[in-house]
Formats: C-alpha cells, sequence, structure tokens
C-alpha cells in the first residue's frame, strides 16, 4: 500500500513538474523575441508581443499595437558585407492601420533603421501580404533592420504582425548604363494653405512645354555621356501622364514641391517594372498670363530626393513661355538641359557620401572659383566635377569618384542566383528553442563580463 503511494506521490510530481515547465514554457516563448529589440519613439503607447493565435506559418508572429499614433519597431542588429545587394521580405498582417498625416510615408513596413530606407506600406485592415524590402549595404558594415509600424516623419495608429522574415543576398548590376523615367505630368491641380487663405490652382503644360522637355530630356543624355567622358550610358523613357497632380508638400525651405508621395500610385506603377535608375517629374506651378503662381522658394529644380532607393528630382516649368530656360538659342541659352544635369548630380553627390567617398559640395562651385556664365551656365563646373578635376588648395584634384557611375539602386534584377542567410530564422523545434536560450543566458554572461 505504501508502495502504492509512494508511485503515485512520484507521478504527480512528475506531472507537476511537467505542467511547471509547460507553463514556464508558454511564458518564455510569449516573451522570446528571439534578439530583436523593441524601440517606441513615444513610450507606453505601444505594446509588444508574440502572437500565438494571429499566425502566418506555424511560429508566433511579431506583433506590435499601436494604441495611439506612435513610431514602434522590433529591429535586429546584422553584419553585412559592403557595397552588396540584400533583400528583406516578410509577411505583415494588419488591423485599423491609420497614419497620423495623408500623403506621408508610414504604416506597417521593413526598414533600416535611423536611415529613410524602406519597403512600401501596408495600411488599414488586411491579410497576411508579403513585403519586400532591397537595398545596397553601400560602406556599412552593420545595419538595424527593423518592423515597423510608423515611419521617419509621420505615425500610425492600429495592429500590425510580422512574420516569416528571410534574408539575402544577391549581385549588384555593375554596369554604367542607367535608366531614366521621365514623367511630365500634363496637369497641377491643387489647393493649398497660403497666409490663412486656401487656393485652388490649375495650371496645364503646354505643347511648347511638352516639346521642351523632350528636347532636354535628349540633350541631357548627350551631355552626360560627353562630360563623363563615356564613364556613364544613359537610355530614357519619357511618359506624358494625364492624371493631375492633386497634392503637394510644403517646408519652409523649399516652399511648395511635389514629394514621391504626392504621386505615389503613378510612381508605383513604373517602379514595379523594376528597370529605373532615377526619375524626373515635369510640371507647371505658375502661369503669368493668368496670374496664378503656387509659393516656391526660388528653385526651378529639387533634387537629392528619392524613393524606393531610386533618386526622385522635381523640375519646374517657367511661369512664362517667353521664358528661355529650357530653350536652346546660340544667342542666349546653348545649355538647356543645365537643370537636369544639376538635379541629377545632387543624386550622384548624395550617393557618393553615402557609399563614403569624399566630394565636394555641389553648390560650393564659387569656393572653388567657379561662375555660372551666360550661355552655358554652370557646365565647366559640372564637367570638372563629373571627373573629379577640380583644383583644391590641400587635397589635389577632387570631385566624383569614377566609381560611383557603377552604383546604381538595387533591383529585384539582382537576386536572379541569390544566397539565403540565418540571421531571421526562427527555432524549429524545443531543441533549437532550448539551444537559443543557451546562447542568449551565454551572450548575457560574456555581456556583463565585459562591461566589468
Amino acid at each position: 500500500m505504501q508502495k502504492t503511494i509512494k508511485i503515485i506521490k512520484n507521478m504527480l510530481s512528475i506531472l507537476i513538474i511537467m505542467f511547471l515547465l509547460f507553463v514556464l514554457y508558454k511564458v518564455y516563448k510569449s516573451n522570446n523575441y528571439s534578439e530583436y529589440v523593441r524601440a517606441e519613439f513615444n513610450s507606453g503607447i505601444s505594446n509588444f508581443s508574440r502572437d500565438s493565435q494571429e499566425k502566418y506559418s506555424k511560429m508566433d508572429s511579431y506583433k506590435i499595437e499601436n494604441t495611439d499614433f506612435n513610431d514602434a519597431m522590433f529591429f535586429k542588429t546584422i553584419k553585412v558585407i559592403p557595397n552588396t545587394s540584400y533583400k528583406v521580405s516578410c509577411m505583415i498582417k494588419t488591423k485599423d492601420v491609420i497614419n497620423k498625416e495623408e500623403n506621408k510615408d508610414a504604416g506597417a513596413h521593413i526598414c533600416i533603421n535611423e536611415t529613410v530606407e524602406k519597403s512600401d506600406n501596408v495600411i488599414g485592415t488586411t491579410d497576411w501580404t508579403k513585403i519586400e524590402f532591397i537595398f545596397n549595404s553601400k560602406n556599412r558594415e552593420t545595419l538595424d533592420i527593423g518592423f515597423r509600424l510608423g515611419g521617419n516623419y509621420n505615425d500610425s495608429k492600429g495592429t500590425a504582425w510580422f512574420s516569416d522574415m528571410t534574408i539575402e543576398t544577391g549581385s549588384a548590376n555593375k554596369t554604367n548604363k542607367w535608366n531614366f523615367l521621365c514623367l511630365l505630368f500634363n496637369e497641377t491641380k491643387v489647393s493649398i494653405e497660403n497666409q490663412n487663405q486656401t487656393q485652388n490652382f490649375d495650371l496645364n503644360l503646354s505643347e511648347s512645354d511638352i516639346y521642351d522637355m523632350k528636347l532636354c530630356i535628349n540633350r541631357f543624355k548627350n551631355s552626360i555621356e560627353t562630360m563623363s567622358q563615356g564613364k556613364m550610358k544613359v537610355n530614357y523613357n519619357i511618359i506624358e501622364i494625364d492624371k493631375p497632380i492633386t497634392t503637394m508638400s510644403y517646408d519652409e525651405e523649399n516652399g511648395y514641391y511635389v514629394s514621391p508621395y504626392d504621386i505615389k500610385d503613378v510612381l508605383d506603377k513604373y517602379i514595379k517594372e523594376g528597370k529605373y535608375d532615377h526619375i524626373f517629374i515635369a510640371f507647371r506651378t505658375g502661369d503669368i498670363n493668368s496670374k496664378e503662381e503656387i509659393p516656391v522658394n526660388d528653385w526651378i529644380g529639387l533634387g537629392s530626393m528619392e524613393y524606393r532607393n531610386i533618386g526622385f528630382s522635381n523640375i519646374r516649368l517657367p511661369n512664362s513661355n517667353s521664358n528661355y530656360i529650357y530653350k536652346y538659342d546660340e544667342r542666349i541659352n546653348v545649355f538647356p538641359e543645365e537643370v537636369y544635369v544639376h538635379e541629377f548630380l545632387h543624386t550622384l553627390e548624395r550617393n557618393s557620401l553615402e557609399y563614403g567617398y569624399e566630394r565636394p559640395e555641389l553648390h560650393d562651385y564659387e569656393k572653388y572659383g567657379y561662375k555660372s556664365q551666360n550661355k552655358t551656365g554652370l557646365r565647366e563646373w559640372y564637367n570638372d566635377y563629373i571627373n573629379k578635376n577640380i583644383k583644391s588648395t590641400n587635397k589635389g584634384l577632387v570631385g566624383l569618384p569614377e566609381e560611383i557611375f557603377t552604383k546604381k539602386p538595387t533591383k529585384t534584377s539582382d537576386f536572379k542566383y541569390s544566397k539565403k542567410l540565418d540571421y531571421f530564422k526562427e527555432p524549429q523545434n524545443i531543441i533549437e528553442e532550448l539551444n537559443g536560450v543557451y546562447k542568449n543566458i551565454l551572450n548575457l554572461f560574456n555581456a556583463i563580463k565585459v562591461r566589468n
């Protein structure tokens, strides 16, 4: 009898231990973030968890709930090889995701923390959707990959789930052939706030405008290839867009301009083709005859922007058709493509900095003794800037590095032959999970030793 009671007690003890282990395992699973760091801009607004109910696969998803407008993410630090193409993918599901401001980039997405590099967004209430984010590591050796609800310049509210994260490397296209997309918007139809009044504008490109733009694009191709002495080749597509520009962005420095998010639907249609390296958009902001003019702060072109890692430039049409800024005339202007050249060089200027190359500021021509000429503008400066032939007092010849002409935006074609990496691999069984626990404890112990 006593032997039977002892067996029963032992069995109960085993069952209790197993139950406690099971509870501890469930607690561990719900709080195991697999080395992801949880971050939020405004503390106490976002809730982070592992969700065993909303799952795309057998693994618990990563859940972010923004109870009010906020910017929050899970991110993981990974090692990367400089100047290498990477693609991060994951499945995203959302519920009631809304952004604080329209036409600004936010929602559930993949990003590189502390940069503007990111994937497209998922907003609203959606089922599981595959999102891909492609980028070049440039001169970086480590970076933080984030799975985010919010954005750099906008906050989001609602719930997002992230699952099945993967990362792979590709092979960057190192040719010097660049493909340009040139969008001519036939109509700018916007309402803006100016001096506490709402003003309505409806401005259109003329046939003369379209002719001038097409001529300038062709001259841009020839000028870039000639000035670079063949170090860069240009292909281009010119497309007239009948859908009007209906919103414009604003900042104190530039006044009103067209950001990529003002024309996102149009851009996405062409970006998905995966072949373009730079985007120009041309549009009108004023008409001297009707005395309509959208306030801009003294710019005719605006560059150094990007959309989904592709350079993006505004080309503003002058208010008068009698203006010769985009018209070739042997007596007045033999370099009408100057604005296109200037704004594209802003992209190469930014790229050079991000790849770790030193280069002069594009606007610093006077510091190096260059002046704008009557008929040729700053062509001499651009020519020497492109060919690294600017004389400096202490650094010899400076300008753009020749390598920058082959460092183009990452495309999906870079991943035709890719290699998958294990940075985001989740444990597939209890043995792998226990091994992960051991590694986490070991890493914590080593970190404590370092701090001591």
